[in-house]
């Protein structure tokens, strides 16, 4: 009878324990496959220069370290590293130096003078541009409205930016609602009023400059005044709900 029971007592053990090794074999496969299907996927991210004249790839990430290349108006970038934060302000604009990749070559670049918006192009047409941007950012909003009289018609049209960023919003209008390059993107801060002329208008423009509205050193509004002989129109940046409104107004004298 003793004999037995320890037979007994050995085979349950024996099952126990070849249990639990099956139960730590299946949990370790279960493991393995749940590790198996979670995706491996690389994010690849891309801006777009908007430095009217160029922007500057440099060695190391500060504004003195040396320059490897400039990168052309529109070019698109790779993104290797972003700062993440804020490191300094060039121009009023706040931003940080990210490591880039430019024609092969991997250097540091100040991304305030880049855009997620890629380039409209200097021959773009507004409503057609809005169309293709909305393919990558489904938020973006054009309209286009007519007035006036018939003397005097007008045709007014708005694009809507899903960002904060007015220094984006200015470098996107003056592509795509001829600012001329001449004027740089207006710094926060300052006067609550100023304008500023155009030292390279033509001889029959009457009127080209750019008017700031600042309150507190916070930028209000930035308006682009135009007038030639029989036509004129005027370029408003302000702030929206959905983010910057880029407004350009057409007159017909």
């Amino acid at each position: 009878m003793k004999t037995v029971a320890i037979s007994i007592i050995a085979l349950a053990g024996f099952t126990i324990l070849f249990s639990c090794k099956n139960e730590v074999k299946n949990n370790e496969e279960n493991q393995t496959v749940a590790a198996d299907t979670i995706p491996q996927q690389t994010v690849q991210e891309y801006m777009y220069v908007t430095a009217v004249s160029g922007l500057t790839l440099r060695e190391y990430p500060n504004l003195q370290s040396e320059k490897l290349v400039v990168m052309p108006l529109g070019t698109k970038v790779k993104i290797i590293n972003a700062e993440g934060k804020t490191t300094m302000n060039v121009g009023g604009i706040d931003g940080a130096m990210d490591e880039v990749e430019y024609n092969n070559q991997k250097g540091f670049a100040f991304n305030g003078f880049m855009s997620k918006f890629f380039p409209p192009g200097e021959t773009a047409v507004a409503k057609n541009y809005s169309e293709e941007l909305k393919k990558d950012f489904p938020s973006v909003e054009y309209s286009e409205t007519n007035g006036g009289t018939a003397s005097k018609p007008t045709k007014t049209e708005t694009l809507i930016l899903p960002t904060d960023k007015w220094h984006e919003a200015f470098f996107m209008a003056q592509q795509l609602f001829n600012i001329p390059k001449a004027f740089a993107f207006p710094n926060p801060k300052g006067s609550n009023n100023e304008t500023q002329q155009d030292g390279n208008k033509k001889k029959n423009d009457f009127i080209s400059e750019l008017q700031i509205s600042r309150n507190a050193n916070q930028l209000q509004k930035i308006v682009y005044n135009y007038k030639t002989t029989g036509y004129g129109f005027i370029v408003t940046i302000s702030e929206d709900a959905k983010g910057m409104k880029l407004e350009k107004t057409e007159v017909a004298d």
